[in-house]
């Protein structure tokens, strides 16, 4: 099952921080999808999702200005 997290109407950097804590709620292997309806904030969380680790596995423009991101939860070797 999916989790969604939506994020209409925010800004980065909240937008990611607030990604970043969901995920840490979800066991290594899930996936989450993100909306969001800022082209800038779509591109910063992608891209600092994958420099974490994670796998962007859909991004995609849905009607209107908003953007889907479904993102993998990897495991995250911390030392």
């Amino acid at each position: 099952m999916t989790e969604e997290l939506d994020l209409r109407g925010e800004v980065c950097p909240y937008t990611f921080v607030k990604t970043k804590l969901r995920l840490e709620e979800l066991d290594s292997g899930q996936d989450l999808t993100i909306l969001l309806d800022d082209s800038a904030a779509t591109a910063n969380v992608s891209r600092s999702l994958r420099s974490e680790g994670h796998e962007i596995l859909d991004l995609k423009a849905l009607s209107g200005e908003v953007w889907q991101i479904v993102v993998k939860k990897n495991e995250i070797d911390l030392q």
